[in-house]
This record gives structure tokens, C-alpha cells and sequence, in this order.
């Protein structure tokens, strides 16, 4: 279950050759910046801001931060203006995320104590498409941050039934706007399952780049990042 080299690293190297010269027309780069930079908050008592780069609809690879070592994500976009940017770790972990709803502020999870900024140094299009529950139905395991293991079901029609693990993981997935993803809401059995929250909300990501996962649960519960690689039963 364990994936043999990180995607981000691949990723990473991918895009600092974009950034050296051997980009196409889908570079996208700004003014050079750190990935979550952080002013002081105006008024006390004030929610921090949350700026992100915007990028035009559809499924990128980004970097940000350093450019001799960038930080490197997922950004999804979609048409009637809502957003996704996901940060990874060195364990291709979420360590952070950047959400907008349609018609809405962005929402940084974890929250920080000051305004953040985050500026792309490079962008790079993937394929976008929709995703069918049907072609997903079967059987699934995942390993939680904190080593904990899992198994659960997912049916034609979206319902995620919980397995016979300690853990127990249910929910439903459904259409959504962002490409590549489909809209999660899930459920957790929170001592069992190491810590995750008792619910929380997200979206189901298919990509090539996680095989050999078979999909990414992608979810929070506006302070706490849950991140499942799903690998087939």
C-alpha cells in the first residue's frame, strides 16, 4: 500500500524544468513570493484574510515558495468560481489547503493568526474531466496519519459503508462542480480512527498521479485537514 516516490517530488521536478525555460503556454508565473506569506491582522479581534492566485478552470499542478525547492499542490477550478489548493508534505501528505465557495472569501485549513498571501510561482494544466460513481463502486482500504488502517465500501449510487476494520468510515459522494473530484461528506469513528474528526467535508480526487491509489479523500472540518489515499480491495 505504501507508494514507492512521493508525487509531489515528481511534480516538483517537473515544474522547475517549466520554470527553467521548458514550460508551454499553460506556465503561469506572478510575482515571485512565498507560498503563504503573512501580514499582520488589521483590528483586533479580526479573521485573518486569505488571498490565493486565481487560475482560469480546470486541474493544475502549481508551485509556490522557493523556486530551487518549491512547495507543489493540487489547485482545482471551477467554473462558477469555487476553488481547491492542496499542499503536500515530504510524506504526500495535505498539509495545508486554500478553499473558496462559489461566491465566497477563501478559507485556509489549518487557520492562521495573520492575513496569508499565497502567490504561484509556476502552473502546469492536467487533463480535466468528471468523475462517474459508478466506476468506482467496490471495495477500499486507507492508512490514517496516525498509521491507523480502514476499509469501507463505496456503491453505485455514492453511499461509503464502513468495513469491518476498527475504524469505521461512512459517508456519501456526489456530484460536484470542481474538475477531477466528486463532493464528499464523511463520517468517522474518531477514537478508533486515530484522531480524524467525527465529520467533515471535502471532495473525492481521481488522478493519475496517485496511482497506485485508486482515488484521495480530500475533507475538513474547517481545523483539521483529513487526507486518505483509497487503494482497491
Amino acid at each position: 500500500m505504501n507508494r514507492k516516490f512521493g508525487w509531489t517530488s515528481v511534480c516538483a521536478a517537473a515544474l522547475l524544468l517549466a520554470a527553467c525555460g521548458g514550460g508551454g503556454g499553460n506556465g503561469f508565473v506572478p510575482a515571485a513570493g512565498a507560498p503563504a506569506s503573512t501580514t499582520p491582522s488589521t483590528g483586533t479581534g479580526a479573521t485573518p484574510k486569505v488571498s490565493v492566485d486565481d487560475l482560469a478552470t480546470g486541474s493544475y499542478v502549481v508551485s509556490s515558495g522557493d523556486a530551487s525547492a518549491p512547495t507543489v499542490g493540487k489547485y482545482y477550478a471551477a467554473a462558477d468560481g469555487s476553488r481547491l489548493l492542496v499542499f503536500g508534505d515530504s510524506d504526500d501528505r495535505a498539509r495545508q489547503s486554500y478553499r473558496r465557495e462559489a461566491g465566497g472569501a477563501w478559507v485556509g485549513v489549518p487557520t492562521a493568526d495573520k492575513d496569508v498571501s499565497v502567490t504561484l510561482l509556476q502552473s502546469n494544466a492536467v487533463a480535466a474531466a468528471g468523475v462517474e460513481l459508478a466506476q468506482l463502486a467496490g471495495h477500499y482500504r486507507v492508512q490514517t496519519s496516525a498509521g491507523v488502517m480502514a476499509d469501507f465500501s463505496v456503491a453505485a449510487d455514492g453511499a461509503i459503508t464502513a468495513g469491518s476494520s476498527a475504524c469505521k468510515l461512512s459517508g456519501k459522494l456526489s456530484p460536484g462542480v470542481l474538475p477531477n473530484t466528486l463532493k464528499l461528506g464523511l463520517a468517522a469513528s474518531t477514537e478508533a480512527c486515530g484522531g480524524l474528526p467525527a465529520a467533515a467535508t471535502g471532495v473525492l480526487a481521481v488522478d493519475t498521479d496517485y496511482a497506485p491509489a485508486k482515488f484521495r479523500l480530500l475533507a475538513d472540518n474547517g481545523s483539521q485537514l483529513v487526507d486518505l489515499w483509497a487503494y482497491a480491495d
